[in-house]
């Protein structure tokens, strides 16, 4: 398997690999990836999540990957992270972690609520003191969980004057982004300045082969100095040999005739299809099983050819379509 590059992260003083993990589906029981809990084998004791993720970690940092990412809400991922780091003392590792979201669930699957969001300063801080006490001085990035201008995020001073003075501790500040107005929040927080400073030097963004529509913002703000995170690279499972919906068995057997061409499975053609830009400085895989990963990995540094370009242009969903399908997922 080719090396993982390492590149810097945006005009930080931090670099990460270009392929990051993601420990959404790690760190708790339930998640909206299609299949998510035959991969945990429904064994949700907290020791066996830890030992699991321990190991996958443990394999991505073996395969080359130095960037890992996760938040609050995430469950117990900020302490399987943080675990996993002591013990086997990885300390040239990037960490990124996001406030905004409470994780609500309690460790059950079929909660009516797995978190619940709240943009406000008491929770900021709150949620800013846990991380820290957490992981400590492997925090290196501190992201808004899901920032829209809904939430008003972006226009609350008090949210904003904290953020600047948890980036005068050397933490790179960023926020995520979600859902059909992510270049409109982008290009908001873009003009969040002090003295032609920029508050944000990071940002992660759902960008896939179905949903693009933010690409020119993210282009623009990886040109202005910020690091690029791709999440949703496989579009919750939807760019996996599992989506089974009937309406995409056209869009899937362009995808597997790309994949057969170049002997990979269409997770990879979508991992090649992200790295492809340059501007993207990671791209998160979520994996939650040695497979997972292996598969997702053979997309580092494969070369997709115009041919290939041309039909996964012809994918592209509206991107009102894509969030709403994004929403009908279950929690399993």
């Amino acid at each position: 398997m080719s090396k993982i590059s390492i590149v810097p992260f945006g005009k930080t003083n931090l670099y990460v690999s270009r392929i990051g993990l993601g420990l959404a589906a790690l760190g708790r029981p339930g998640y909206i990836n299609l299949g998510h809990g035959k991969d945990l084998e429904e064994n949700y004791n907290i020791d066996a999540m830890q030992n699991r993720s321990s190991d996958i970690l443990t394999a991505a940092a073996n395969a080359g990957i130095t960037y890992f990412d996760t938040a609050r809400s995430y469950g117990k991922a900020e302490e399987f992270l943080n675990h996993w780091l002591r013990t086997n003392h990885h300390t040239d590792c990037v960490v990124g972690s996001k406030w905004g979201y409470e994780y609500t669930a309690e460790w059950n699957v079929t909660a009516q609520h797995h978190e619940v969001k709240n943009h406000n300063l008491e929770l900021l801080k709150k949620q800013w003191g846990e991380s820290i006490d957490i992981l400590q001085e492997q925090l290196n990035i501190y992201h808004i969980h899901s920032a829209t201008l809904e939430s008003g995020v972006l226009d609350n001073e008090e949210v904003l004057d904290q953020l600047w003075n948890i980036k005068e501790k050397n933490t790179v500040v960023g926020l995520s982004l979600s859902g059909t107005k992510q270049a409109e929040t982008l290009e908001k927080a873009l003009g969040i300045q002090k003295d032609g400073v920029h508050l944000f030097q990071s940002v992660q963004a759902t960008y896939n082969i179905l949903e693009r529509s933010a690409a020119t913002l993210l282009e623009e703000a990886a040109y202005q100095g910020w690091g690029i995170i791709i999440k949703e690279v496989f579009a919750n499972g939807r760019l996996t040999e599992r989506n089974n919906e009937s309406d995409f068995n056209d869009a899937k057997q362009k995808l597997q005739l790309i994949a057969q061409k170049h002997n990979v499975g269409i997770d990879a053609i979508a991992l090649a299809f992200v790295l492809s830009q340059p501007w993207v400085s990671t791209a998160l895989s979520g994996a939650t099983t040695f497979e997972m990963l292996e598969a997702n990995l053979k997309g580092n540094q494969l070369q997709l050819d115009l041919m290939d370009f041309q039909m996964l242009d012809e994918l592209v969903e509206e991107s009102e379509n894509y969030w709403a399908k994004r929403s009908s997922l279950e929690w399993n």
